[in-house]
């Protein structure tokens, strides 16, 4: 016990195992502690038994009748796209056109990245999201704005600069041996600083050249560490489009397995429509599913089948997708990941739905143990939901009956409100404004 500890009063909540294939999945304990130290979970559980051991004088931060838990992990997200949210298009190929390249355009500009850093960062705190695999442009200079802003919010983040060498506008192309170049570079400047943590970061396969994508699984070899991400099956159209410009692979993801590409730490978006021997090969290489309802939904592209990735043991996620996903919270990407769920004949549990964007999440990630979860010697990223955020929440939580309810109830009617403070390695990073 050091001298700086901290320790936080409430109901709290965290996963051990997913709901989905185990019983004892997670630790609930209606008047719980969880004790803080050095940016670390010292201890979390019964408030009754942990009270005790307290060194004589140590701050208790009361939080009764709101729920602690791990912060949200979000898999899947472009911090360049968040000022073009919300943009009307009829479908993904032509949304990339009009809107996200456009945007992404003004990013060669180092103070246009800072701001939009500061203010995507912010808006993830606000939402309880302490940690997220995010997305750039093609501007080394965008890599190293929103790495410098997480920075300075010592924040645990994964992101990567684009790799883009063909079918976009000149004004957002690379090259393979520059984009490699770049890449190594960034790797070497940001990954494992401080918090920060690199993604090699192939736009999708249609916007990489074979070059391009042999020199991603180069370095993905060389730097077996780092993380990668990309898109997958996201469009019908889009799949057709891999088809034509890859006769030779199999399959949308046998491109990426083509190249080395598919391990431990690699992170495929969307993944809609993939066969049974796609899951399968995800599964034997741990390359891990992020599931963006909000962004599937607004675009059209379809439904993911959490029963056929669950047979086959794809590791999985949730996310965002923003700026094609509609909101950065993930109390409301849980809401429509229930509604996929149920369209394609599945029932997703609140439980599980909470699983997924804590310890699921860091497991996708390679990262148990780090982050999502109060495990002693995990860092204090944790977030304080309020129940009664809403007049609606306050409502219908009055009158919930289980765990069950009460996390299904915030998962279905809440958003940023229901976020009361955001901590990262122990430190308070946001805390909702009260009138």
């Amino acid at each position: 016990m050091t001298s700086n500890l901290q320790a936080y009063r409430g109901s709290l909540l965290h996963f051990l195992a997913d709901p989905a294939f185990s019983a004892q999945s997670h630790d609930w304990f209606e008047d719980g502690l969880l004790i803080v130290a050095d940016g670390k979970v010292q201890a979390a559980g019964d408030y009754a038994a942990l009270h005790a051991t307290l060194p004589p004088g140590a701050v208790v931060h009361d939080y009764s009748g709101k729920l602690l838990m791990p912060g949200f992990i979000d898999t899947h997200l472009h911090y360049p796209q968040t000022d073009m949210i919300a943009s009307p298009s009829a479908g993904l190929l032509p949304w990339l056109e009009t809107y996200t390249f456009p945007s992404e355009r003004q990013f060669e500009d180092s103070h246009h990245a800072a701001n939009v850093a500061d203010f995507f960062l912010d808006e993830l705190l606000r939402c309880g999201t302490t940690t997220a695999m995010v997305y750039c442009t093609v501007h080394p200079q965008s890599v190293d704005a929103f790495f410098a802003a997480a920075e300075q919010r010592n924040l645990r983040m994964v992101a990567g600069k684009v790799m883009m060498d063909r079918n976009c506008p000149d004004f957002l192309r690379d090259t393979a041996e520059t984009s490699a170049r770049d890449t190594e570079a960034l790797i070497q400047r940001w990954h494992k600083r401080g918090r920060a943590l690199y993604a090699i970061t192939p736009r999708f396969a249609p916007t990489s050249t074979e070059a391009q994508l042999q020199l991603a699984g180069e370095l993905a070899l060389a730097y077996p560490d780092t993380f990668i991400q990309t898109h997958v099956s996201e469009n019908e159209a889009e799949c057709a489009w891999v088809r034509e410009l890859f006769p030779n692979s199999r399959s949308y993801i046998d491109v990426y397995d083509s190249y080395g590409m598919m391990r431990p730490r690699a992170m495929y978006g969307h993944c809609i429509w993939l066969d049974e021997r796609d899951r399968q090969r995800m599964a034997e290489t741990r390359s891990a599913a992020a599931i963006c309802p909000t962004s599937n939904l607004f675009l059209g592209s379809g439904l993911f089948d959490f029963e056929r990735a669950d047979a086959a043991g794809v590791p999985l996620s949730l996310a965002t997708d923003v700026g094609g996903g509609t909101s950065f919270s993930m109390l409301q990407t849980m809401n429509e990941a229930y509604k996929v769920a149920r369209l394609k004949g599945s029932y997703l549990p609140a439980l599980r739905m909470f699983y997924l964007a804590t310890l699921g999440a860091a497991r996708a990630m390679q990262l148990e143990g780090t982050v999502g979860s109060f495990v002693q010697g995990a860092e204090a990223d944790f977030i304080v939901i309020d129940p009664q955020a809403t007049p609606l929440l306050q409502r219908r939580t009055a009158r919930v009956n289980s765990l069950e309810e009460l996390l299904f109830a915030l998962a279905l009617l809440g958003d940023d409100r229901a976020i009361a403070a955001t901590y990262a390695a122990g430190q308070q990073v946001h805390v909702r404004e009260t009138t």
